[in-house]
């Protein structure tokens, strides 16, 4: 592995790729390329430290090792058995394989997995007699299958586990949106903590935890206690610890006001426990309250919620969607209002025509993130008393 000149490829969701690929530049990545649910650069294992730690948009960070072209089973397994595994860990280091295939010679992704591991064991047990064991809950070196037809690539995995497990997630509601996600869509939204925030339906606190901590300019990963990265024969614990000095040395104070409002109980405890681990009690205020009876209390605002959508939480009230039109019609003039939903048709009830849509998934819901601007008057007096 050519430490200097790293090929590296970072996994997100669809829809996220050009988000991602702007916080790779801003994060000093070259070569940035944006492909299908990710993006390619180069850069050296300062860069890598960097980007796992930074990163808010990214799952997984993979740096491919061996790549080659396999026909049917037995050349996948003599291609792996030649392959020196011994350059990437240990006989007493514990693995795991994680994989994706798409091919229609090798169809379960369970047993190339299985075969990939075979090899490996066998590669130790040939060269030292010993054989490493697999550890699918904690591996201490994590390695990612990808085929793709005939083509295989085998990378490192240079978090372990995946990045949108940000370490502060104490509880969850029954339809917890992802922490890379509700980055993602804040990003999309163009909030960067200036002015004040409001999730109306904030559930468990995840979007507003994670506007903190892009108020804040805080590494997405400061809540995370270890990196597969750091059990790698290269790791350079001093180069890791520089990298998150510099960083931490980049947050800031953020003086406007994050809310959340929510209903239920539960929810608004969940909130309670996770705003707590993520130590920002005193950023976050969040409070029972019904958003179709609140009026706008913070000037300028920003509001992004993930309301409930009959696939994940059953809605009861058939009104729903109107309200929440009528609601930013009549109490939040001069608001930038964002919302992901997957039931569109119920969207449209809204009354409002979304000056924006954008094609996100949320799990394996196909989702809308629209935005919704509001002016006091109609867009036209606001267009010319702005001129």
């Amino acid at each position: 592995m050519n430490i200097d000149n790293l090929q590296i490829q970072i996994k997100t969701f669809f829809g996220l790729e050009a988000v991602l690929a702007e916080e790779i530049k801003k994060l000093g990545g070259k070569n940035v390329e944006i492909k299908n649910r990710a993006v390619n650069c180069e850069g050296d294992l300062g860069f890598l430290y960097k980007i796992n730690y930074s990163a808010r948009t990214a799952l997984k960070i993979l740096i491919p090792v061996l790549t080659f072209k396999a026909w049917d089973e037995s050349r996948f397994y003599d291609k792996l058995f030649a392959f020196p595994w011994d350059d990437f860990m240990t006989v007493d280091q514990t693995f795991a394989i994680d994989s994706t295939v798409y091919s229609e010679r090798f169809k379960h992704s369970q047993f190339m997995s299985q075969k990939m591991k075979d090899a490996i064991v066998d590669y130790f047990k040939f060269h030292h007699r010993k054989r490493p064991n697999v550890d699918v809950q904690n591996p201490d070196i994590k390695f990612h299958l990808h085929i793709d037809r005939e083509l295989v690539t085998i990378s490192l995995d240079s978090a372990g586990d995946p990045l949108f497990k940000r370490g502060y997630r104490k509880e969850q509601g029954e339809a917890p949106i992802n922490e890379v996600l509700a980055s993602g869509m804040l990003q999309l939204a163009g909030w960067d903590g200036k002015g004040n925030f409001l999730d109306p339906m904030c559930g468990s606190g995840t979007l507003l935890i994670e506007a903190a901590m892009i108020a804040m300019d805080l590494p997405a990963q400061i809540f995370r206690k270890k990196f597969s990265f750091q059990n790698w024969k290269n790791y350079d614990a001093e180069l890791f610890q520089k990298i998150k000095e510099v960083r931490i040395n980049r947050i800031k104070e953020f003086t406007g006001k994050i809310v959340g409002y929510d209903l239920d109980s539960q929810m608004l405890n969940a909130a309670h426990l996770n705003i707590e681990a993520a130590e920002m009690e005193d950023v976050i205020e969040v409070k029972r309250q019904d958003f179709f009876e609140s009026k706008k209390e913070l000037f300028p605002l920003m509001m992004v919620f993930n309301p409930p959508y009959d696939e994940r939480i059953e809605i009861t009230d058939d009104e729903f969607y109107k309200k929440i039109g009528d609601t930013f019609k009549k109490n939040y003039p001069n608001t930038l209002a964002w919302f992901i939903s997957s039931d569109l048709d119920a969207a449209k009830k809204v009354g409002l025509r979304p000056s924006r849509r954008i094609k996100l998934f949320n799990g394996k819901l196909e989702c809308r993130f629209l935005q919704f601007e509001m002016y006091e008057g109609t867009k036209k007096v606001h267009k010319l008393e702005n001129k």
